[in-house]
């Protein structure tokens, strides 16, 4: 490839997988309904007011416009807009002695318009609906190829949640992730002055009069409204930006954008970690970067009250919502998880939260104890970027659902039986040593002590081993050091011992902890490897659709306890009945599941009223069916490790399902294939072998029937002969086909007799004259041959089939020969001339196989293939290869047995 011109570089070619992923990417956009938001930066602004005066011109154009959902808050010049289109009635949830009106979706999905309304894309929805907001209802809309309108401000934005309640003093709960924001096709800003909204709600036009004279002492204060305005400018520039950046990487003439550094956030314990999560999706939004969210799990973590996990799982819920992918990390100290992790994956930027300020003799202990955080990050990362973000009060609500108490599978044990073991031990070795003091010294004691120490350290952890620890210090002071029985000390030596004992013991308990912890991540660790193998291998054996369901459903219940059913569907892509599902399982949740690909049910949010957990059976083609599993924890599946594997799982059976599928259909395939090649061949037979024959006889019979009288005598000899030998042609044939469909259906039974070999051979010569006519034939069969066992007339007919043979594709003179052996008898029939085609020999037993593949000579190719089968039932090889000196020779190879003695 040349150069371009004046640059000396050579042309950058597109790469071919990028091409066909961009292809996909645009089919699955042209399938997809597009999003059109309506954004402002407050209530009042006239989001709602623009949305339905775009939709009257699409009316007027003649589109399908249909209103699922508007809000006009009482406005009456927003109602008059809603004139003229068509309006979905809305469906009524019971809820506490309450009817709610809400937005209806499937009603929505049957109407199927063109262009649907729906107004506050940040509602919840009541309890009841298939999902919790009504954002989730527009993705189901756009999933189906419906576009969407849509009306949004910029506080329910979730990155900008903490910002605006900040700003404001007000904090909003219904709020949209960024992803939903950033994945509209089309975005309107509705921008007003703040002096002109402040007219408005003062006029009547934003809220009714009471909600009104609140809101502008509170929410619509002048200042606020500013902020607001320049938060809602400043994002709409940014999608802007993204929108230019998208344009330029999918253009072809400009240079691909290359991957830009990732942002890391780690999510912490404290209150308001919320804050950074939204501060890393706001940065990674800017750079048009990925970004992952991870906890990191210590020993000292574990011992977290439920509440404070229980807020971890939400901000990382949180986070997933905003697009990041998330992971627990597991390891003794915090900042060295996270700097490996950081370096081994990439990130060049670090999100974290700003720890709360220390004053006092506790700041100065803390950082001789431990530096911070960030400085010890900065030694092990030099080269990871920080960024702290202030604390915010949280906004995230909690689900009822109870959380485990740690990440692991093992239970995390009740501490108060080591304490009590370690008050046991330390009683039990002074009783033990006390009488022995005068015999043992100290230093022995000492010893004997801290062997107790680190049995309860081993056994029980750290706090029971600490308590260990001080424990036999004061007894070793009370009753074995001078004076005994009292705790004073007259050798100041001593109080050296106590320390170093003392410390000794927290040091073991502290190792010891350290220890059981990364021995209870590695035995997890160990066992979910495990448990995938054993899947891998039990999958790869099975061979039917139920197997690979029963394997899956034993695995998820082997890791996650509980009851696990996978429902697989049929070759007409549908899932059973209800009534073939167990108890528990809705068929409804299940299909909805498997024709949208999206989770649904327990600890999620649509459907999430069901008990069971439901998961798409994901194949790299299409879906295979559902997974539904009921764990014995439901808490686990919000744990990011928890719920990788329990997808590691589902993908794995997906993908059996379809190899299996595939393995079906190639096993179809392969058969229709040879049955159409056998059809064919059989019709091309039938056109050529048998309808010549059938024309000549016609021929034959009607020259006889019309010119009989006048023909001559050896004239009609002649015609008469010629009507017998297309007849035995005829004849042959039809015995052919009809031997081997009898073989083929096991239809033959052999009468096997002692027979002489050479009378089979006269007899199969004399059958097989009318092929011999002028064909020289010699036989070779010694005068002792004895008797051999087998069907004569089978026999008879496998000789005629080689003579035949011999007779059509080969030359004379013609041999027949038999020789015996200790327990063997063989024949060959020999001719002298091409040879076999060049090839694998054994493939002229087959059916329909011929020496020549275009020829005029007679035959369906299924003499030889007649002789394969007999000989085999009689236990019997075939076999042909080239003679010497020419020719071909077959041999058929039958077993013997001593012949009975003849009088």
């Amino acid at each position: 490839m040349l150069p371009h011109p004046g640059t000396g570089a050579l042309p950058t070619r597109p790469d071919p997988d990028a091409l066909v992923l961009q292809l996909r990417r645009d089919d699955e956009r042209a399938r997809r309904g597009k999003l059109r938001i309506y954004f402002g930066a407050n209530a009042g602004v006239g989001k709602t007011f623009a949305m339905l005066g775009a939709a009257q011109r699409e009316k007027a154009a003649g589109r399908d416009v249909v209103i699922g959902v508007v809000e006009t808050h009482g406005r009456a010049d927003t109602a008059e807009l809603t004139a003229g289109l068509e309006t979905l009635p809305p469906q009524q949830l019971p809820y506490r002695d309450r009817i709610l009106p809400e937005f209806d979706l499937d009603a929505a999905l049957a109407r199927r318009p063109a262009t649907l309304l729906v107004d506050e894309l940040a509602h919840t929805n009541a309890p009841g609906a298939r999902h919790d907001k009504r954002w989730q209802d527009v993705q189901e809309l756009r999933d189906a190829g419906i576009d969407v309108w849509t009306a949004l401000n910029v506080q329910h934005l979730e990155s900008l949640n903490g910002t605006v309640g900040a700003i404001t003093g007000i904090r909003v709960h219904e709020t949209v992730p960024d992803t939903v924001f950033d994945s509209a096709d089309e975005l309107v800003l509705i921008d007003v002055t703040p002096d002109e909204l402040v007219a408005r709600l003062q006029a009547g036009k934003v809220y009714l009069p009471q909600q009104a004279e609140r809101a502008a002492q509170n929410f619509f204060r002048k200042g606020n409204l500013i902020a607001l305005r320049e938060i809602a400018l400043r994002r709409t520039a940014e999608r802007v930006g993204d929108d230019r950046l998208h344009w330029r990487i999918e253009t072809p003439r400009d240079a691909p954008a290359t991957e830009a550094d990732t942002v890391l956030c780690c999510v912490g314990p404290r209150p308001g970690a919320e804050q950074a999560v939204r501060a890393a999706a706001r940065l990674a939004g800017l750079r048009n970067q990925r970004w992952s969210a991870v906890y990191v799990e210590t020993p000292r973590l574990q011992r977290l009250p439920a509440a404070e996990r229980d807020r971890t799982l939400a901000v990382l819920k949180l986070a997933e919502e905003l697009g990041a992918s998330t992971a627990v990390l597991t390891g003794p100290e915090v900042a060295q998880a996270l700097a490996q992790h950081a370096t081994q994956h990439g990130f060049s930027t670090l999100v974290m939260g700003r720890a709360a300020p220390r004053t006092g003799w506790s700041a100065w202990w803390s950082r001789l104890a431990r530096p911070p955080l960030r400085s010890r990050l900065a030694g092990l990362a030099p080269a990871l970027d920080f960024w702290e973000v202030p604390a915010a009060a949280s906004t995230r609500r909690l689900g009822a659902t109870p959380l485990p108490p740690d990440e692991l599978p093992t239970a995390h044990q009740r501490r108060w039986p080591g304490f009590v073991w370690s008050a046991a031990v330390s009683v039990a070795l002074v009783l033990t040593l006390h009488p022995f003091s005068g015999a043992f010294e100290l230093a022995n004691i000492v010893m004997l002590f801290l062997l107790g120490v680190v049995l309860i350290a081993f056994r029980f952890g750290r706090g029971p081993a600490a308590l260990a620890a001080l424990l036999n210090v004061l007894a070793f002071d009370f009753f074995f050091v001078p004076p005994r029985l009292s705790f004073g000390v007259t050798d100041v030596q001593y109080l050296v011992t106590f320390a170093v004992m003392l410390g000794v013991g927290l040091l073991i308990g502290q190792l010891t902890a350290r220890l059981r912890f990364q021995a209870r991540i590695a035995a997890s660790r160990e066992a979910r490897t495990q448990n995938l193998f054993e899947l891998s291998r039990e999958l790869s054996a099975a061979l039917l659709p139920e197997q690979i369901a029963e394997i899956g459903e034993a695995a998820v219940r082997r890791n996650f306890g509980g009851q696990a059913h996978v429902v697989v569907a049929d070759e007409h892509d549908r899932l059973p009945a209800s009534a073939a599902l167990p108890e528990g399982v809705d068929a409804s949740v299940a299909d909805w599941v498997y024709r949208n690909g999206q989770p649904a049910g327990l600890t999620t949010a649509t459907l999430s009223a069901h008990a069971w957990h439901y998961l798409p059976l994901a194949a790299p083609m299409r879906i295979r069916g559902v997974l539904a599993c009921r764990p014995e924890h439901a808490r686990w599946l919000l744990i990011p490790g928890q719920q990788q594997l329990l997808q590691t799982l589902t993908r794995q059976i997906a993908i059996a399902l379809e190899r299996v599928h595939y393995v079906d259909i190639a096993r179809q395939a392969v058969v229709q294939m040879e049955s159409e090649r056998l059809r064919n061949t059989l019709l091309a037979a039938m056109s050529h072998d048998i309808r010549t024959p059938l024309t000549a006889l016609v021929g034959q019979a009607e020259t006889l029937q019309s010119a009989g009288a006048s023909l001559s005598a050896p004239s009609r000899e002649q015609l008469l002969s010629g009507l017998v030998a297309t007849a035995r042609q005829m004849q042959g044939l039809v015995i052919n086909l009809l031997d081997m469909a009898r073989l083929q259906s096991g239809a033959i039974t052999l009468r096997s007799e002692w027979q002489s070999v050479e009378e089979v051979v006269g007899a199969a010569l004399a059958s097989a004259a009318p092929a011999l006519v002028g064909v020289a034939v010699r036989t070779d069969i010694p005068a002792d041959l004895p008797l051999v066992e087998f069907d004569a007339g089978l026999m008879e007919r496998v000789l005629v089939n080689l003579l035949e043979n011999a007779a059509k594709y080969g030359a004379p003179p013609i041999v027949v020969s038999a020789r015996a052996g200790d327990d063997t008898l063989e024949l060959q029939v020999r001719d002298h001339g091409p040879g076999l085609p060049a090839g694998s020999t054994q493939d002229l037993f087959g059916m329909f196989i011929r020496g020549e593949f275009e020829s005029g000579t007679p035959g369906v190719g299924l003499g030889l293939a007649i002789c394969r089968e007999v000989v085999a039932a009689h236990g019997g090889t075939t076999g042909a290869a080239d003679a010497e000196g020419g020719g071909a020779v077959f041999t058929i190879t039958l077993p013997r047995r001593p012949a009975p003695a003849v009088d």
